[in-house]
This record gives C-alpha cells, structure tokens and sequence, in this order.
C-alpha cells in the first residue's frame, strides 16, 4: 500500500432474503453497513417466482443510504465499490435497460429454459442488470453465468456456436458484454449516486456469483477444506484449478478468480428458511418464553435444544420444504414419534437433517473428486448458532471453524476490489490482510459415533417416502 490516507471498499450483497452494503477497511474490518429486506416473492401462479417491481435496485438503495451514513470517514477515501449478487436469476430488458418485466428469482422454472420474451433487447443475469443501473454499461462478470446460459466453461466468454445461441433464445446482441472477476464495469453514474449514496465515479468491480465471492470471503483455498454455506439454499463447496464437466454428484461454478472453480455438492433448498419457519411457527409463546429469560428467540431455541440428546430420541426430519424438480412429489417429513419428543427436539432435528444431508453430499462429492476434507468452515446466518456449529463438528468429526465477517459476501466482493484497484498484488496477499480465522468448535466423539449410525439411515430415508409421496403426489398438487 503506497498512500497514507486511508482507504475503503463498499461489499454489496444482494442476497435471496435481503441486500447487505458493508465499508469495509483494508484490513478488511466493517467500518459501517446497511440492510434492507426484500419483499416476498410474487408468485403469480405455479413455477412462476418473481421479485416485484423494482426491489432489487430499491433495497441496495436503501441499503447503501444506510451504509453510508454511518460511515465515520470520508467519502472521498472510498476507492471502489464490488458488486455481488444472486445467483441464476434472470433479468429481461427493454432497450434503454430498464426492466422488460420482473426479475426472475432463482427459483423461477423459466430460468431453466431458453429465454422466450417476445421483443427483449436484452437477457442478462441480476448482476448484469445493477451492473447497469450502477454504471450504466451493458456489462456483466463472467463468473455469474453458470446454468443455462450459452458460455463456454473454458474460456468463461460467450459461445461462438450459433446453433447454441439458437437454442436459448437469443442473439449475440441481447448478451451483455463480459469481463472476468476483478474487473472494472464502470463507473458509477451520478444518477446511481443520488440513488445509493455512493459517491459518484469510483469504479464498479466484478466479483462473480453469491456463493463464490461468499467462498472467497471466508478465505476458501484448499481442496481439502469444506465450506457450508447455511442460506437460504445450504451446500458445500470446495474449490480446485479445472472445470469438471459430467460430475455425478457435485457440479462446477466459477470462482471469484479467473481460472478457478468450485465445486459445489447438491444441496438443501429452503434450508435455513426452514428453521426460520419452524421459529415463526412457534409463534408468540416462544417469544414469551425468550423475552423472560432475557433471550432472543433464536438464543431461546438453540439453549433448549442444546439439551435434547444427540439424534433427538429417534426424531428425524427429511428437508423437502421445496421439493427438486426432478422429484417434484416430495415433501419434508417429520418421523420417528413416539412421546418422548417435543418441540425443542423438532428444532433440532431440522438442525441436525441440515448437518446430515449436507454431510452425505459433500462426502460424495469428496470421493468423486479423489479428495478428503481434514476441517469445515461455516457461514451464513446459521453460523451463528453455537449448537448449529457444533451439531456440523459433531457429524461431519473434524473441526469446524465459524466464519468471522457478519457478511461473508461482501467482505468477498471487498477482497475482489481491494486486488482489483491495486491496495494488494494478488487475492493470497488480500485474504492474508481482510481475513482472519473464526472460533473453532471441535468434535465431540460420542456424538458423532451417534451420527454415523444416523448417517446410514438418512442416507437411504428416501427411498421409503418416495413411494408413499408419489402415490399421494395427485390428491393434493
């Protein structure tokens, strides 16, 4: 570092519950932050799952705003702003790149097939689309393009097959033009700055999609390192140097450094959402019972599950709260009742089926990839939670590590342009400055010799419910 003045780098996490804005300084310390919650999804009719209106831009507005007045510096020592968001969501837009229609969510099932918008001029993922808003360019990181779109894996730029184009619909013309994470987009315009805050002309970086730049932020680097990432949608991930195109059981993102990819389990979706909606189903008798042990609702849960044992008397609970699409008949099931239970081991066992499912997947993953993992790193909301941390030690038996950064993506996205504008040579020199290592929770071994019993048990689960689902699939969908 050459100036003596200090020096800040705006994270924006545009996330599937809410938009974070975090400063961050050179040590990679949250100077301030802001956060706005998303509205609920408009869900029109079946498959169709939508951000109303305008609300991505709108929340990083609000959040931003936010951020920045709390900020203790002086906006002038601000160098650059690094933007992450959602991952496979889609953005259709008119002409001059304002919305053509609401932005999908990633959960839309159109975002699965080729784009079909009659007289878009442009298909563009969410990140492409603040991009502009942002800077107003027509571009977009390339490592926010895994799934459908036409990219070649390899090179991380569009596909030069016509035919490939074809068939998602679309033209070169309506792609945004790419740029590899760490990047400059451009700058941000004066008419983003009255709406942010930010301060206008400082550059915009690319960072890559939500869950790479939240890897690199928790200072992911080592093939034998898991990262699980407790969100809305819970996996693991791990990371490596090649592109992996017929995996079985993982499948190959972009990394938040070109060249570099992770390699992600299959995972739970509507995974800590489910938590939260167990919490809510609660209702105000728990919130009663926290208020009067001076205790947040959650801290009330965690400290009464933390006394149910270890595989919660025989309860179990599958995670299908949102079903797959190739399964689309499943549903999440409770079983194993037998009046020892009650609702704090019902908590818990939704905890432990996270721990679980994840640990069945990322020990596929590992075995196909010819790789072990000797320690964990969790992050996320769920991160949190002491009991969540260590119910993940306990299954998985190897020390897990709690990730330090109150936004892990943003503090990503930070590193991302901290290299990119030159306060760092390289992300190793980055992530030896704005990062740093999290309590560590270590395996307590009768509890995993508990859950490697339990291990064989769910991993074959679904074989059993499947049938009893499918036969029902027609009476109620």
């Amino acid at each position: 570092m050459t100036s003596t003045r200090p020096r800040y780098f705006i994270g924006i996490d545009n996330g599937s519950q809410s938009s974070k804005v975090t400063v961050f300084d050179t040590r990679g310390r949250a100077v301030s932050e802001g956060r706005a919650a998303l509205r609920p999804y408009h869900t029109p009719r079946p498959g169709i799952v939508e951000h109303p209106d305008d609300d991505l831009w709108t929340t990083i507005g609000q959040a931003s705003r936010a951020a920045l007045a709390a900020f203790p510096g002086d906006p002038a020592d601000i160098a650059g702003v690094g933007l992450c968001t959602i991952r496979f969501c889609r953005a259709v837009l008119k002409a001059d790149g304002t919305l053509a229609q609401p932005v999908m969510s990633w959960m839309d099932q159109r975002v699965s097939q080729p784009h079909a918008v009659p007289d878009a001029a442009y298909v563009t993922t969410s990140s492409g689309y603040l991009t502009h808003r942002m800077t107003g360019t027509f571009r977009d990181t390339a490592a926010n393009y895994a799934g459908r779109w036409p990219v070649d894996p390899g090179t991380w730029n569009w596909s030069t097959d016509d035919e490939q184009l074809a068939a998602f619909g679309v033209t070169r013309s309506m792609l945004f033009d790419l740029v590899q994470p760490g990047e400059i987009l451009g700058q941000v315009t004066p008419q983003a700055a009255a709406h942010t805050g930010i301060p206008a002309g400082i550059p915009v970086v690319a960072t890559a999609n939500d869950k790479a730049v939240e890897a690199l932020g928790c200072g992911l680097r080592s093939p034998h390192t898991l990262l699980i990432s407790l969100g809305t949608y819970v996996a693991g991930m791990t990371t490596g140097t090649h592109h992996v195109p017929a995996a079985r059981d993982f499948w190959t993102n972009y990394a938040s450094e070109p060249g570099r990819y992770l390699y992600e389990s299959t995972g739970v979706r509507r995974g800590m959402w489910t938590v939260s909606w167990y919490r809510d189903l609660l209702g105000e008798e728990a919130a009663l019972h926290a208020r009067a042990a001076g205790l947040s609702v959650e801290d009330y849960l965690n400290a009464q599950a933390e006394k149910v044992p270890a595989g919660c008397d025989g309860l179990m609970t599958v995670l299908d709260w949102l079903a797959p699409s190739t399964a689309p008949f499943r549903k999440g099931t409770l079983l194993g009742f037998d009046g020892r239970q009650g609702r704090f081991h019902i908590y818990r066992s939704i905890l432990e089926a996270l721990a679980l499912t994840i640990h069945d997947t990322s020990a596929r993953m590992a075995t196909e990839l010819g790789t072990t993992f000797d320690e964990v790193i969790l992050t996320g909301g769920g991160s949190h939670s002491d009991l969540m941390m260590q119910i993940h030690a306990d299954v998985h038996g190897l020390p897990t590590h709690r990730a330090t950064a109150t936004s892990t993506a943003g503090l990503g996205a930070a590193i991302c342009t901290a290299v990119a504008l030159g306060t760092y040579a390289n992300t190793d020199e980055a992530l030896t400055h704005m990062t740093r290592p999290g309590t560590v929770f270590e395996p307590n071994e009768a509890n995993h010799a508990t859950y490697q019993r339990l291990d064989q048990v769910y991993r074959n689960i679904r074989n059993h419910t499947d049938a009893i689902y499918q036969h029902t699939y027609g009476i109620f969908n």
